[in-house]
């Protein structure tokens, strides 16, 4: 990692770019491939599986008895441990439901919302160089409380024409109604279109690489809902000498093991922690599997010294970084101060693999600074708020000349007219 010590704060901007390529090449792909499944259906599917994952499928649909299969092969300590991540994941997402709320606005004028769940949603889960089966709990948990009728899960097969095991024993554990063996841009093009074997879906859900964020956004442009914008995963750490450097180089790893395109930040106000990180870092990736892809990651990511914890919220804020940690000895101003994050984790004993897999809150979280204006995802991800509202004779004789005033005004004479011939009926 390079250290930059007290840069200016002309120079954040430059100093904070993520590792991301630039998406014209990406974007000429994606449209294509979009066309294509769009003209051609499965037939285009099948030949980009094919192409991208080595895989020729006689059905691209998961059956009960591979499912039955996979979930077999699953040791028990590790179906306890999915289970009790789903218990967590199903708590702290069941809390977030709320009550209808009903007010009348004036006499006679009753307004109310109410949730209403997304019928169908597709949930997209990488597999790569590791299948995300802990994705499917944070993206099906959350659609099976909400209500969501159709679930429906498209994951890349290996070459042997397989979805790992994992993913399949905990897509059947939380609901999902439908696996597609399908990855990609395809995925994402079919769950858009619809095919004969993959349902179209109102909403779009889960990570991917870039080729998978662009294409998400491209299916926004054919009227389905995304949950964000999510790129390569990254996590900024804020720490001090009250930490713990092996704790923190770790927590750094966790992210950078993710892929080349991981970006990790440390922010501290203390050379001596930075050099006492970098030195854990050095010995910590060298027993890492994923040695090759942590040290890419860490090449693309810096610490940076900063003299007050004023300066180092600041520079935060401006990144607005997915996962957040907060180490130091004074947490509470971090914490009532962060403004842009997607999520945080706070304390020597709070790593951010928690959020990853047990701790109950959601991973599914905004990256490239979109947390700036994103949410992650939360069980209303999975609804819509309706409206509603009902006016008796006595509501729309105190609203009618109200409304009669502002529709003349904007020159909707019609508006008027809908107010006008109910009033005269009254008077």
């Amino acid at each position: 990692m390079r250290t930059i010590s007290n840069p200016k704060q002309s120079t954040w901007l430059d100093l904070l770019k993520r590792p991301t390529q630039t998406v014209n090449d990406i974007e000429t792909t994606v449209t294509q491939i979009f066309e294509d499944v769009q003209r051609n259906g499965d037939q285009a599917v099948a030949k980009y599986t094919q192409l991208f994952d080595g895989a020729e499928l006689a059905s691209n649909i998961v059956t009960t008895e591979e499912i039955e299969l996979a979930s077999s092969k699953i040791s028990e300590d590790l179906k306890l441990a999915i289970q009790q991540a789903k218990t967590n994941i199903e708590t702290f997402h069941k809390a977030q439901k709320t009550k209808k709320v009903s007010v009348e606005t004036t006499q006679g004028v009753s307004c109310w919302q109410e949730k209403r769940a997304i019928q169908k949603v597709g949930i997209y889960i990488p597999a790569g160089t590791a299948p995300l089966f802990s994705t499917v709990l944070m993206l099906a948990v959350p659609a099976q409380i909400a209500g969501c009728k159709e679930i429906v899960l498209c994951s890349p097969p290996n070459k042997e024409g397989k979805i790992a095991n994992e993913i399949l024993y905990a897509a059947q554990l939380c609901g999902v109604t439908k696996i597609i063996k399908v990855g990609g841009i395809q995925a994402i093009a079919g769950l858009t279109f619809g095919t004969a074997s993959i349902p179209q879906v109102y909403k779009i859900f889960g990570p991917g690489n870039q080729f998978v964020t662009v294409a998400k956004q491209l299916a926004t442009k054919y009227g389905v809902a995304i949950d964000m914008p999510a790129g390569p995963s990254e996590l900024l750490v804020v720490a001090d000498d009250t930490a713990k450097a092996s704790y923190v180089a770790s927590d750094l790893l966790s992210q950078a093991e993710h892929g080349a395109d991981s970006q990790v930040i440390l922010v501290s106000t203390s050379q001596n922690f930075i050099n006492a990180v970098a030195e854990e870092i050095k010995v910590q990736i060298k027993a890492l599997p994923r040695q090759g892809i942590a040290k890419q990651a860490i090449e693309n990511s810096k610490s940076i010294l900063v003299e007050t914890d004023a300066i180092a919220l600041d520079l935060i804020n401006q990144y607005g970084p997915e996962h957040f940690i907060v180490c130091t000895k004074n947490d509470d101003f971090y914490v009532n101060g962060i403004e842009n994050a997607g999520s945080v984790f706070i304390g020597n004993y709070t790593p951010e693999s928690a959020g990853d897999y047990a701790s109950g809150t959601n991973h599914t979280l905004p990256t490239n600074g979109f947390s700036k204006a994103y949410s992650g995802v939360n069980l209303d991800s999975f609804t819509k708020a309706i409206t509603f509202q009902n006016i008796t004779k006595q509501g729309l004789l105190n609203i009618g000349n109200t409304i009669e005033l502002m529709a003349e005004a904007e020159g909707l004479q019609a508006h008027k007219n809908a107010v006008t011939l109910r009033l005269n009926d009254l008077k």
